[in-house]
């Protein structure tokens, strides 16, 4: 039972390895800017995050779209 899971869970890292790694990467970039929204609350802190790091925002918007799009092929 347990060699199930790990052949699933290598099958699904091998398809994804590059959506989880942009994930990784993205929150890696905005670890600070989440620390300090999570700390204490602003939209202006909210607004800066956003405008600072419009890449890192957009990887993790546009990721369930990504995982959509490889479980069709």
């Amino acid at each position: 039972m347990k060699y199930i899971y790990l052949s699933r869970l290598s099958s699904y890292l091998k398809y994804n390895w590059i959506q989880i790694f942009l994930i990784i990467l993205a929150i890696y970039d905005l670890r600070i800017d989440l620390r300090i929204l999570l700390d204490f609350f602003t939209l202006s802190s909210l607004l800066y995050t956003i405008l600072e790091h419009p890449l890192a925002i957009t990887v993790l918007i546009t990721i369930p779209n990504l995982f959509n799009s490889v479980k069709k092929e």
